[in-house]
């Protein structure tokens, strides 16, 4: 149980730490949250800094993601890794390191699902493209996504009962980090 507790801790402090934040101080640009939806996330980054940024940053995320992946895998037991993602997302939404207020997770999880569930990470990404094209909303391309994530990784952990639970909890987690976007969105449908 200890070991349980050490891994999510782990992948809780991980996600903590906010490449996007990090690299507007550095290039002593404006804090990523205080522009469009008011997250330091890829979107964001590609809208203040360009494509060639937010592509680090986004491969930043992916990386640390499959990190925190591998060690899952390594230490806890299958039904336990959707977990460890979860944690991964709440430090990258609510990160102690940048007063609780970070991005929204799905870089993370992306990430966190290539190791876990690879199909559905290579699914999930062209669904998002397609998606993307026929709507050209970000947040609403991001749900399809993460919905077959979430899919994707309690079907290679067979259905089981906390697998499954983990996974769903990180999906209503992105989901209510979305929250702003969707209040956005309704108000001008």
């Amino acid at each position: 149980m200890g070991k349980t507790i050490l891994i999510f801790l782990f992948a809780y402090i991980a996600g903590s730490v906010n490449f996007a934040i990090i690299f507007f101080k550095i290039t002593g640009k404006e804090d990523p949250r205080l522009s469009f939806s008011g997250n330091a996330g890829t979107t964001n980054v590609y809208r203040q800094a360009g494509i060639l940024w937010a592509s680090v940053i986004f491969l930043l995320d992916i990386g640390r993601a499959m990190t925190v992946a591998v060690i899952a895998i390594y230490f806890l037991k299958e039904p336990l890794l959707p977990w460890a993602g979860f944690f991964l997302v709440l430090g990258n939404s609510f990160p102690c390191f940048h007063g609780f207020h970070g991005g929204k997770g799905v870089a993370n999880y992306l990430g966190f699902t290539a190791l876990v569930a690879p199909w559905a990470a290579v699914v999930s990404a062209a669904i998002w493209l397609v998606v993307y094209g026929i709507v050209r909303i970000t947040f609403i391309a991001s749900f399809f996504m993460i919905l077959t994530l979430v899919c994707g990784q309690a079907y290679a952990l067979h259905w089981q009962f906390s697998a499954v639970s983990g996974a769903l909890a990180t999906f209503l987690l992105i989901l209510f980090n979305h929250r702003k976007n969707i209040v956005n969105y309704r108000k001008t449908a």
